[in-house]
Protein backbone atom coordinates (compact mmCIF):
# COMPACT_ATOMS: atom_id res chain seq x y z
CA UNK A 1 0.00 0.00 0.00
CA UNK A 2 1.06 3.66 -0.84
CA UNK A 3 2.62 4.92 2.31
CA UNK A 4 0.25 7.45 3.06
CA UNK A 5 2.20 8.36 6.51
CA UNK A 6 4.35 10.65 4.03
CA UNK A 7 1.41 12.12 1.79
CA UNK A 8 1.59 10.31 -1.66
CA UNK A 9 -0.54 11.15 -4.57
CA UNK A 10 -3.37 8.51 -4.22
CA UNK A 11 -4.26 8.92 -7.68
CA UNK A 12 -0.88 7.10 -8.84
CA UNK A 13 -2.85 3.94 -9.72
CA UNK A 14 -5.71 6.02 -11.72
CA UNK A 15 -5.20 5.86 -15.79
CA UNK A 16 -5.76 9.66 -15.50
CA UNK A 17 -2.94 10.31 -12.75
CA UNK A 18 -1.64 13.17 -14.25
CA UNK A 19 2.15 13.31 -16.06
CA UNK A 20 4.45 16.39 -16.10
CA UNK A 21 8.23 15.90 -16.60
CA UNK A 22 10.79 16.63 -14.08
CA UNK A 23 12.56 19.49 -16.30
CA UNK A 24 8.93 21.39 -16.19
CA UNK A 25 9.70 21.23 -11.52
CA UNK A 26 13.23 22.19 -12.23
CA UNK A 27 11.72 25.21 -14.45
CA UNK A 28 9.67 26.34 -11.75
CA UNK A 29 11.67 25.79 -8.35
CA UNK A 30 14.45 28.18 -10.26
CA UNK A 31 11.58 31.21 -10.73
CA UNK A 32 11.18 30.33 -7.01
CA UNK A 33 14.73 30.02 -6.07
CA UNK A 34 15.36 33.63 -7.79
CA UNK A 35 12.96 35.04 -6.12
CA UNK A 36 14.44 34.05 -2.87
CA UNK A 37 18.16 34.94 -3.80
CA UNK A 38 19.07 37.13 -5.95
CA UNK A 39 22.53 35.64 -5.78
CA UNK A 40 21.12 33.19 -8.51
CA UNK A 41 22.17 33.26 -11.88
CA UNK A 42 21.70 30.83 -14.87
CA UNK A 43 23.93 30.00 -17.51
CA UNK A 44 22.73 27.98 -20.51
CA UNK A 45 24.16 26.21 -23.53
CA UNK A 46 21.72 27.19 -26.33
CA UNK A 47 19.14 24.59 -25.07
CA UNK A 48 17.23 27.38 -22.41
CA UNK A 49 13.76 26.53 -23.71
CA UNK A 50 14.26 22.25 -24.06
CA UNK A 51 15.94 23.02 -20.28
CA UNK A 52 13.43 25.13 -18.93
CA UNK A 53 15.83 27.38 -18.15
CA UNK A 54 14.11 30.27 -20.27
CA UNK A 55 11.85 30.73 -17.93
CA UNK A 56 14.39 32.31 -15.41
CA UNK A 57 15.56 34.58 -18.49
CA UNK A 58 12.54 35.69 -19.14
CA UNK A 59 12.40 36.98 -15.18
CA UNK A 60 15.12 37.70 -14.65
CA UNK A 61 17.11 38.61 -18.19
CA UNK A 62 19.98 40.76 -16.02
CA UNK A 63 20.99 37.21 -14.24
CA UNK A 64 20.43 34.89 -17.04
CA UNK A 65 23.36 34.09 -19.38
CA UNK A 66 23.48 32.62 -22.97
CA UNK A 67 27.62 30.77 -23.19
CA UNK A 68 26.06 29.23 -26.73
CA UNK A 69 27.24 25.58 -27.56
CA UNK A 70 30.40 25.63 -25.30
CA UNK A 71 29.64 23.11 -22.65
CA UNK A 72 33.17 23.68 -21.34
CA UNK A 73 32.85 27.07 -21.18
CA UNK A 74 29.70 26.81 -19.54
CA UNK A 75 31.26 24.96 -16.56
CA UNK A 76 34.59 27.29 -16.19
CA UNK A 77 32.23 30.31 -16.50
CA UNK A 78 29.89 29.77 -13.72
CA UNK A 79 33.09 28.70 -11.49
CA UNK A 80 34.03 31.63 -11.51
CA UNK A 81 31.17 33.42 -11.15
CA UNK A 82 30.46 30.92 -7.79
CA UNK A 83 33.97 32.36 -6.99
CA UNK A 84 32.78 36.09 -6.49
CA UNK A 85 29.62 34.67 -4.65
CA UNK A 86 26.92 34.01 -6.77
CA UNK A 87 24.73 30.57 -7.05
CA UNK A 88 25.52 29.72 -10.58
CA UNK A 89 23.16 26.79 -12.18
CA UNK A 90 24.05 25.75 -15.56
CA UNK A 91 21.93 24.11 -17.96
CA UNK A 92 22.21 21.14 -20.72
CA UNK A 93 21.10 17.87 -21.88
CA UNK A 94 23.08 15.73 -19.74
CA UNK A 95 24.81 14.00 -22.34
CA UNK A 96 26.51 17.28 -23.20
CA UNK A 97 26.53 18.56 -19.31
CA UNK A 98 27.96 16.74 -17.28
CA UNK A 99 29.22 14.12 -20.34
CA UNK A 100 30.92 16.96 -22.88
CA UNK A 101 32.27 18.96 -20.16
CA UNK A 102 33.58 16.22 -17.16
CA UNK A 103 36.95 17.62 -16.73
CA UNK A 104 35.69 21.19 -16.47
CA UNK A 105 33.16 20.48 -13.70
CA UNK A 106 35.96 17.97 -12.08
CA UNK A 107 38.64 20.26 -12.25
CA UNK A 108 37.23 24.04 -12.20
CA UNK A 109 33.52 23.27 -10.05
CA UNK A 110 34.55 20.50 -7.57
CA UNK A 111 37.78 20.55 -7.13
CA UNK A 112 37.58 24.10 -5.98
CA UNK A 113 34.25 23.20 -4.40
CA UNK A 114 32.56 25.96 -5.46
CA UNK A 115 28.63 25.91 -5.11
CA UNK A 116 27.67 25.19 -9.03
CA UNK A 117 24.65 23.48 -9.67
CA UNK A 118 24.73 21.70 -12.61
CA UNK A 119 21.41 20.29 -14.40
CA UNK A 120 21.85 17.57 -16.64
CA UNK A 121 18.16 17.54 -18.85
CA UNK A 122 17.10 15.04 -21.42
CA UNK A 123 18.63 11.84 -19.21
CA UNK A 124 18.05 8.03 -19.63
CA UNK A 125 15.39 6.77 -22.21
CA UNK A 126 13.72 9.42 -21.50
CA UNK A 127 14.69 11.28 -24.43
CA UNK A 128 13.29 8.65 -26.95
CA UNK A 129 13.35 9.00 -30.40
CA UNK A 130 16.65 11.81 -30.44
CA UNK A 131 18.55 7.87 -29.93
CA UNK A 132 21.49 7.07 -28.74
CA UNK A 133 24.32 9.61 -28.62
CA UNK A 134 21.36 11.49 -27.04
CA UNK A 135 20.38 9.00 -23.97
CA UNK A 136 22.50 9.94 -21.23
CA UNK A 137 22.73 6.74 -19.44
CA UNK A 138 25.84 7.08 -17.69
CA UNK A 139 25.97 10.71 -15.63
CA UNK A 140 24.94 9.25 -12.11
CA UNK A 141 28.27 7.45 -11.88
CA UNK A 142 30.85 9.60 -14.00
CA UNK A 143 29.08 12.26 -11.01
CA UNK A 144 29.32 10.64 -8.51
CA UNK A 145 32.31 9.50 -8.29
CA UNK A 146 33.80 13.28 -8.32
CA UNK A 147 35.17 14.22 -4.24
CA UNK A 148 32.36 17.14 -3.19
CA UNK A 149 29.34 16.26 -5.40
CA UNK A 150 26.33 16.02 -4.82
CA UNK A 151 23.70 13.49 -6.66
CA UNK A 152 20.00 13.83 -6.67
CA UNK A 153 17.89 12.30 -9.31
CA UNK A 154 13.88 13.23 -8.70
CA UNK A 155 11.31 10.85 -9.03
CA UNK A 156 8.71 13.65 -10.35
CA UNK A 157 8.17 17.02 -11.10
CA UNK A 158 7.44 18.32 -7.71
CA UNK A 159 10.65 16.58 -6.01
CA UNK A 160 12.68 18.01 -9.34
CA UNK A 161 11.20 21.59 -8.22
CA UNK A 162 11.86 21.02 -4.03
CA UNK A 163 15.13 19.81 -5.01
CA UNK A 164 16.11 22.68 -6.86
CA UNK A 165 15.22 25.11 -4.45
CA UNK A 166 17.06 22.75 -1.43
CA UNK A 167 20.36 22.85 -3.53
CA UNK A 168 20.01 26.53 -4.34
CA UNK A 169 20.66 26.91 -0.41
CA UNK A 170 23.67 24.71 -0.30
CA UNK A 171 27.69 25.66 -1.07
CA UNK A 172 28.01 22.17 -2.20
CA UNK A 173 28.72 21.42 -5.95
CA UNK A 174 25.36 19.52 -7.03
CA UNK A 175 24.16 17.51 -9.98
CA UNK A 176 20.86 17.25 -10.51
CA UNK A 177 19.41 14.55 -12.96
CA UNK A 178 15.93 15.04 -15.11
CA UNK A 179 13.78 13.43 -17.83
CA UNK A 180 12.61 14.86 -21.29
CA UNK A 181 9.17 13.43 -21.05
CA UNK A 182 6.25 13.34 -19.02
CA UNK A 183 5.65 11.28 -16.25
CA UNK A 184 3.49 10.22 -13.43
CA UNK A 185 3.27 12.98 -10.70
CA UNK A 186 3.84 10.58 -7.91
CA UNK A 187 4.28 12.77 -4.69
CA UNK A 188 2.66 15.73 -3.46
CA UNK A 189 3.76 18.91 -2.24
CA UNK A 190 3.31 17.64 1.41
CA UNK A 191 5.95 14.66 0.72
CA UNK A 192 8.80 15.31 2.59
CA UNK A 193 12.02 16.11 0.70
CA UNK A 194 15.62 16.61 1.93
CA UNK A 195 19.00 16.09 0.27
CA UNK A 196 20.54 12.62 1.53
CA UNK A 197 17.33 11.18 3.03
CA UNK A 198 15.61 8.43 1.57
CA UNK A 199 11.61 7.80 2.16
CA UNK A 200 9.62 4.77 2.22
CA UNK A 201 6.83 5.33 -0.69
CA UNK A 202 5.34 1.71 -0.65
CA UNK A 203 4.67 -0.62 2.53
CA UNK A 204 2.64 -3.65 3.30
CA UNK A 205 -0.73 -3.02 5.33
CA UNK A 206 0.65 -5.39 7.60
CA UNK A 207 4.02 -7.44 8.76
CA UNK A 208 7.73 -7.50 7.08
CA UNK A 209 8.20 -7.07 4.11
CA UNK A 210 9.71 -10.18 1.90
CA UNK A 211 11.67 -7.99 -0.39
CA UNK A 212 13.12 -4.34 -0.59
CA UNK A 213 12.91 -2.62 -3.94
CA UNK A 214 15.23 0.22 -3.77
CA UNK A 215 14.52 3.00 -7.55
CA UNK A 216 15.62 6.37 -8.55
CA UNK A 217 14.55 8.85 -11.02
CA UNK A 218 11.21 8.93 -12.71
CA UNK A 219 11.58 4.91 -13.24
CA UNK A 220 10.10 4.84 -9.55
CA UNK A 221 6.99 4.62 -10.79
CA UNK A 222 7.20 1.32 -12.68
CA UNK A 223 8.76 0.05 -9.23
CA UNK A 224 5.85 1.07 -7.50
CA UNK A 225 3.11 -0.19 -10.19
CA UNK A 226 5.12 -3.53 -9.52
CA UNK A 227 4.64 -3.44 -6.11
CA UNK A 228 1.24 -2.86 -5.91
CA UNK A 229 1.00 -6.00 -8.71
CA UNK A 230 3.15 -8.11 -6.14
CA UNK A 231 0.86 -7.48 -3.42
CA UNK A 232 -2.09 -9.08 -5.07
CA UNK A 233 0.33 -12.27 -5.33
CA UNK A 234 0.60 -12.28 -1.21
CA UNK A 235 4.01 -10.72 -2.04
CA UNK A 236 5.08 -8.35 0.51
CA UNK A 237 7.37 -5.17 -0.77
CA UNK A 238 8.52 -1.95 0.62
CA UNK A 239 9.97 0.61 -2.19
CA UNK A 240 12.80 3.03 -1.01
CA UNK A 241 12.75 6.41 -3.05
CA UNK A 242 16.52 6.92 -3.26
CA UNK A 243 15.99 10.41 -4.58
CA UNK A 244 19.92 11.50 -3.63
CA UNK A 245 22.61 9.10 -4.50
CA UNK A 246 24.87 11.27 -3.09
CA UNK A 247 25.23 11.54 -0.03
CA UNK A 248 23.57 7.73 0.16
CA UNK A 249 21.35 7.58 2.91
CA UNK A 250 23.02 4.21 4.33
CA UNK A 251 21.19 3.80 7.34
CA UNK A 252 17.62 3.93 5.35
CA UNK A 253 19.29 1.13 2.86
CA UNK A 254 21.03 -1.02 5.73
CA UNK A 255 16.98 -1.00 7.17
CA UNK A 256 15.84 -2.44 4.43
CA UNK A 257 18.25 -5.02 4.02
CA UNK A 258 17.61 -6.22 7.60
CA UNK A 259 13.90 -6.35 7.53
CA UNK A 260 13.90 -7.72 3.71
CA UNK A 261 17.22 -9.93 3.22
CA UNK A 262 16.95 -9.12 -0.54
CA UNK A 263 16.92 -5.85 -2.23
CA UNK A 264 16.05 -5.26 -5.84
CA UNK A 265 17.67 -1.84 -7.61
CA UNK A 266 16.05 -0.21 -10.59
CA UNK A 267 17.39 2.64 -12.43
CA UNK A 268 16.94 4.61 -16.10
CA UNK A 269 21.07 3.97 -15.95
CA UNK A 270 23.44 1.60 -17.00
CA UNK A 271 24.28 -0.67 -14.33
CA UNK A 272 27.94 -0.10 -14.02
CA UNK A 273 28.37 2.70 -11.84
CA UNK A 274 24.79 3.60 -11.01
CA UNK A 275 22.69 3.85 -8.19
CA UNK A 276 22.53 0.77 -7.92
CA UNK A 277 26.12 0.11 -7.60
CA UNK A 278 26.35 2.59 -5.23
CA UNK A 279 23.58 0.03 -3.10
CA UNK A 280 25.75 -2.88 -3.31
CA UNK A 281 28.90 -0.94 -2.44
CA UNK A 282 27.09 -0.02 0.51
CA UNK A 283 25.73 -3.73 1.55
CA UNK A 284 28.80 -5.12 0.72
CA UNK A 285 30.50 -3.25 3.40
CA UNK A 286 27.68 -3.06 5.68
CA UNK A 287 25.23 -5.86 5.26
CA UNK A 288 25.36 -7.90 2.22
CA UNK A 289 22.06 -9.49 1.44
CA UNK A 290 20.67 -10.76 -2.00
CA UNK A 291 20.47 -8.09 -4.64
CA UNK A 292 19.59 -7.83 -8.27
CA UNK A 293 20.07 -4.77 -10.43
CA UNK A 294 17.61 -3.53 -12.96
CA UNK A 295 19.17 -1.09 -15.70
CA UNK A 296 20.89 -1.15 -18.68
CA UNK A 297 23.11 -3.66 -19.30
CA UNK A 298 26.48 -2.24 -21.07
CA UNK A 299 24.80 -1.11 -24.08
CA UNK A 300 23.99 2.17 -25.87
CA UNK A 301 20.26 3.04 -25.97
CA UNK A 302 18.60 3.64 -29.58
CA UNK A 303 15.27 5.34 -30.77
CA UNK A 304 12.03 4.64 -29.94
CA UNK A 305 9.68 5.92 -27.66
CA UNK A 306 10.18 5.63 -23.12
CA UNK A 307 7.82 2.96 -23.26
CA UNK A 308 8.68 0.97 -25.89
CA UNK A 309 12.73 1.51 -24.69
CA UNK A 310 11.95 0.85 -20.71
CA UNK A 311 10.58 -2.68 -22.14
CA UNK A 312 12.96 -3.33 -24.24
CA UNK A 313 15.86 -2.80 -22.27
CA UNK A 314 13.97 -4.88 -19.20
CA UNK A 315 13.02 -1.93 -16.90
CA UNK A 316 9.29 -1.69 -17.22
CA UNK A 317 6.90 -3.13 -14.61
CA UNK A 318 7.04 -6.72 -16.06
CA UNK A 319 11.04 -7.54 -15.41
CA UNK A 320 11.09 -5.65 -11.92
CA UNK A 321 8.46 -8.40 -11.06
CA UNK A 322 10.47 -10.86 -12.65
CA UNK A 323 13.66 -9.75 -10.66
CA UNK A 324 11.64 -9.71 -7.22
CA UNK A 325 10.08 -13.08 -7.84
CA UNK A 326 13.86 -14.25 -8.29
CA UNK A 327 15.21 -12.81 -5.60
CA UNK A 328 13.07 -14.93 -3.82
CA UNK A 329 14.04 -18.30 -4.80
CA UNK A 330 17.36 -16.90 -3.92
CA UNK A 331 16.77 -16.36 -0.26
CA UNK A 332 14.82 -19.77 -0.30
Amino acid sequence: MLNQSIKINTKIFNDDVEKISSRDGFGSGLLQAGYDNENIVVLSADLSESTKANLFAERYPKRYIEVGVAEQNLATVASGIAAMGKIPFITSYAMFSPGRNWEQIRTSICYNNQPVKIVGSHAGLSVGPDGGSHQALEDIAITRVIPNMVVISPCDSIEAKKATIACSNTKNPTYIRLARNNTPTITTEETPFEIGKAHLYFVPEIGLAHVGIIATGPILYNAIIAAHELEKKGIKVKVLNLSTIKPLDTESIISLAKETKAIVTVEDHQITGGMGSAVAECLAQNYPVPIELVGVKDVFGQSGTPLELEKYYEIDTSHIIEKVEKILKRKI
